[in-house]
């Protein structure tokens, strides 16, 4: 079972206190990370956290200031409205919350809440990975015609090949730089792309990264050889494979 990450946006201590006692007995289930009491502060601690879930008081103010979502760049967490005012819950619905709990809250309630969650959360974390079997079972990469399919945690992204300038080994990750300046991080490592990237004109030009060499501007020899792209970027070429390079290029 997924642990759940949660945020708290609410005034009432008592309710506060009520959702912390709650996930100190239920550490295996969920746990929650920080709070406050309206949302223009919990949509910074949202960008700081990227929470699962929130538990929201839906006062007026606080949904007022809703459309703040929009600037998020990763999945919108799970919303649990909690409020003393029934009339709330229609609001719930309106909003697209997972549930709504009439305080005072208490624990059967709290429990049904949180497993429609991890329900939820469970299903979308399924639907990804047949989406990305589906992708691999095709070539993980859709070469064939000219993009390629990039998994991240939350998200797959399909760009051109041909606006790739470079990636760059990140650790367990792979990051993307794109013509346009965009930055694109997968869940990948580098190996992974490697296979199928160095049959379309790119070259491995360091155990770090793997170049386009159709967007290469030049090759300056100062201290070594090193490919200049566009936006400024240098990159090293490895002393052990500047002679296959140069072969690759017909140098």
């Amino acid at each position: 079972m997924k642990l759940i990450k949660a945020i708290i946006i609410e005034s009432n201590s008592e309710v506060i206190k009520k959702l912390s006692n709650f996930a100190e007995e239920n550490l295996v289930i969920i746990e929650i990370n920080e709070h406050c009491d309206n949302f223009i502060d919990g949509i910074e601690i949202i960008k700081k956290q990227k929470p699962d879930l929130v538990f929201l008081d839906p006062t007026d103010e606080n949904l007022a200031s809703f459309d703040l979502l929009k600037e998020l760049d990763f999945n919108i967490p799970k919303f649990i409205f909690i409020s003393e005012d029934r009339n709330k819950a229609y609001e719930a619905y309106q909003y697209n919350a997972v549930d709504f709990l009439l305080k005072p809250l208490n624990f059967n309630g709290l429990i049904v809440s949180l497993y429609k969650v991890i329900k939820l959360i469970e299903m979308e974390i399924s639907f990804q990975n047949q989406k990305l079997n589906q992708i691999s079972s095709i070539g993980i990469l859709s070469t064939n015609n000219g993009f390629i399919a990039i998994s991240s945690s939350d998200k797959i992204d399909l760009i051109k090949i041909e606006e790739i300038l470079y990636c760059k080994a990140d650790g367990k990750y792979t990051d993307f730089v794109l013509e346009n300046k965009h930055e694109i991080l997968s869940s990948k490592n580098l190996g992974e792309y490697s296979s199928v990237l160095l049959n379309n004109h790119f070259f491995r030009i360091h155990h770090s990264y793997i170049i386009n060499v159709k967007k290469i501007i030049k090759i300056t020899k100062k201290d070594g050889l090193y490919c200049e792209l566009p936006n400024g970027i240098s990159l090293p070429i490895a002393k052990r494979r500047q002679e296959e390079f140069l072969k690759f290029i017909k140098l």
